[in-house]
């Protein structure tokens, strides 16, 4: 399969190839709307990083540092947000954003499609320096269970490496 031929223009990145519809179907990357595939900026760079795709503005490539200072400025969490992404996605789980949820990710099981799968779990990203006060914990724990989810707590460390806390109710 060819890169796939995509661009960036406003806040965000589509294209309607051949190869983008084949992606979107085979491994969940972006989401189709209306005649094109519309990737998040987290998919964007993922897929420049893995060379499966090249992003065009006004008929010229944008680089991978071109691309982290405009998503920078559009997403003020994208450089902490974008390591957890990376993990996940390298380790075979599907990410989707999860703004309707108040987090920051949903995350299905490994091989489960969105759209024909519920997502496992819904993720909050933090610095490893944030205080998270128990009302916070307790707000976050509140929308996984009434969404029916696990919560997953990805906190981020100075090196970008990811430390996940999964969070459940009990019944006692």
């Amino acid at each position: 399969m060819g890169k796939i031929k995509a661009y960036f223009s406003g806040n965000i990145v589509t294209s309607n190839t051949a190869e983008a519809y084949s992606l979107c179907k085979k491994s969940s990357f972006g989401e189709q709307d209306e005649d094109k595939i519309r990737y998040s900026l987290l998919e964007s760079l993922f897929l420049v990083e893995t060379n499966k795709i090249e992003i065009f503005s006004k008929n010229q490539i944008l680089s991978k540092q071109e691309l982290l200072t405009k998503f920078k400025k559009i997403d003020k969490k994208f450089s902490l947000k974008y390591p957890v992404f990376k993990d996940l996605r390298k380790k075979g789980y599907v990410v989707k954003t999860a703004l309707k949820f108040g987090s920051d990710f949903r995350v299905y099981e490994k091989g489960a499609k969105p759209g024909t799968k519920h997502a496992k779990w819904i993720v909050f990203v933090d610095n490893e320096s944030e205080k998270l006060t128990w009302h916070e914990f307790s707000a976050k724990n509140r929308v996984a269970h009434s969404t029916r989810k696990k919560l997953l707590l990805a906190i981020v460390d100075e090196e970008n490496s990811v430390t996940y806390y999964e969070v459940s109710w009990v019944k006692t």
